[in-house]
């Protein structure tokens, strides 16, 4: 799978987890070079307290385009140390 934003893949897995329909992507397949912590929080009942990072590409800022949990409630285990997507990056094969 490919994250791509503003025509350049951020992040690229053949292990995704898929939850809610959002792909998480392990932590070490995303380029770091364009994210930037973001001081967006986030809680989810069943998930935890989500972190998000600002996305970066070619001079465009795409804010709290991505998200994580850096501490995983016990029933969403399988994303620990993973990244998922929105606000118009898109995810292909």
């Amino acid at each position: 799978m490919k994250a791509i934003w503003n025509n350049v893949i951020i992040a690229e897995s053949d292990d995704t987890v898929v939850i809610e329909n959002n792909h998480y992507f392990p932590a070490e397949s995303i380029k770091k070079e364009y994210f930037k912590e973001s001081a967006t929080h986030t809680t989810c009942p069943w998930k935890g307290v989500a972190s998000y990072y600002n996305v970066n590409v070619d001079g465009k800022k795409n804010n709290d385009a991505a998200w994580y949990y850096p501490e995983v409630s016990e029933l969403a285990r399988t994303i620990k140390g993973r990244v998922a997507f929105w606000k118009g990056v898109e995810i292909t094969e």
